[in-house]
């Protein structure tokens, strides 16, 4: 039996162990397909039955107007218009003083608001200006109540509308057009339409600036699991010795584990990517479009993917190989994946416009700007062969620090 064929045997093993139990692959393979259409779905369905539902609470709210001043009408039929029940009082305002800076005020507000008494004060005085109306207002809400929130939201929008009713009332007066006076320099046309991007281009420049990040997570944690269980695993079952006596190269084995890990973590990654284009394409039509990435530019993104699981695997194998048990191994690799979406989160935020050279080898890095730069469509023959290159010279250095590890003297001393 040749050594590929060895190899195959032990990846045939270790992967028929690990469809047998059916826990956990539908933790590694199924929970990933439909992930992302279950977000597409749930998320937006929950947001909006949140916001519909906090839409149909009145809020309370206290209107602190200046003695002698009369009541905004206007502003107040269109607060009762959005369910916010208004509250009247009169009070003395300092001149020298902004509206927020009325200690006693805002004192007063803050245990009106915390005791629940309203949900918002609304300050509003007689400013100065030029128009048929002017007003100074403050708005005095807890950033971290809901109910607050959304009465200042509802406060803020109905001051807008309110204010433009103000502008338009001014500009009858002097016989003036808003839109000549308001806005004299306008964009003519829609601002989409003066894009020369694709739909498709730029849905591919978004995902290019989250997707490698994703991914890179994605093989971390997907690597995790299998990698324990076929090495700190086996010794704490017992079953790694076993596998030792047996008349098979100890590379062989690590080869033939190496490549049972490196397939389910792909395959759970790739089932991820296929759960987040079928999510964009069939659920969230008309809102997000998919990205337009040439078949070359496909090539390399799936290529870079691989490159990246070969490594990653590695690494996590030979971490895993040398703890003695699995919560030692476990303890030791969850850290670990910090290095691994530490410098992916960073790499998203790299200038790719005349990016030095030394980027596309630096290790992370390499494989995330490879990433964009295909998605992007942008991909140098030079930089490409560097991350190509440097890649696969990491993924070596792995695998034959993960071969080390299987080839340690002291391997069935530290089992038994």
């Amino acid at each position: 039996m040749s050594r590929l064929q060895i190899v195959w045997t032990v990846t045939s093993k270790e992967l028929l162990d690990f469809v047998r139990d059916w826990r956990t692959l539908a933790a590694m393979l199924l929970v990933p397909l439909i992930l992302f259409p279950i977000i597409f779905v749930a998320v937006p369905m929950f947001l909006q039955g949140e916001a519909e539902e906090l839409g149909e609470y009145s809020v309370s709210v206290q209107l602190l107007i200046e003695e002698g001043e009369d009541n905004p009408n206007e502003l107040i039929q269109l607060l009762n218009s959005s369910s916010v029940i208004v509250h009247y009082s009169n009070t003395t305002f300092d001149e020298n003083k902004s509206l927020s800076d009325h200690e006693i005020l805002r004192d007063e507000a803050s245990l009106s608001i915390r005791n629940g008494e309203f949900d918002a004060i609304l300050l509003l005085r007689d400013g100065d200006g030029n128009a048929s109306e002017n007003w100074e207002y403050v708005i005095f809400s807890d950033s971290t109540d809901e109910l607050s929130r959304e009465a200042r939201a509802r406060l803020l929008n109905q001051i807008d509308i309110w204010e433009d009713e103000i502008i338009d009332s001014t500009l009858s007066e002097n016989q003036l057009d808003r839109d000549d006076v308001y806005d004299p320099v306008t964009w003519d046309g829609t601002v989409e339409a003066a894009d020369i991007a694709t739909s498709g281009e730029q849905a591919a420049f978004t995902f290019a600036l989250f997707v490698p990040f994703i991914i890179s997570l994605w093989t971390a944690t997907s690597a995790v699991q299998p990698s324990i269980d076929l090495t700190a695993g086996e010794r704490e079952r017992g079953t790694l010795e076993a596998l030792l006596t047996t008349p098979v190269a100890r590379s062989d084995l690590m080869w033939g584990k190496w490549l049972a890990v490196a397939i389910i973590a792909s395959a759970s990654v790739l089932l991820q990517l296929v759960g987040l284009f079928v999510a964009i394409r069939f659920l969230a039509a008309g809102v997000l479009t998919p990205p337009s990435v040439s078949i070359v530019g496909w090539i390399l993104f799936v290529v870079t993917i691989l490159l990246f699981a070969i490594f990653v695997v590695a690494v996590e194998m030979a971490v895993a190989m040398r703890a003695r048990s699995v919560k030692e191994a476990g303890s030791t690799l969850g850290p670990m994946v910090i290095l691994f979406i530490g410098p992916a989160l960073f790499a998203q935020f790299v200038n790719m416009e005349n990016i030095e050279a030394w980027w596309f080898i630096a290790p992370i890095f390499n494989i995330c700007l490879g990433m964009r730069a295909s998605l992007l469509g942008d991909v140098s023959i030079i930089h490409a062969m560097l991350w190509m290159g440097s890649s696969i010279l990491y993924a070596l250095i792995a695998t034959g620090w993960a071969s080390k590890q299987f080839n340690r003297e002291d391997l069935v001393e530290s089992i038994s």
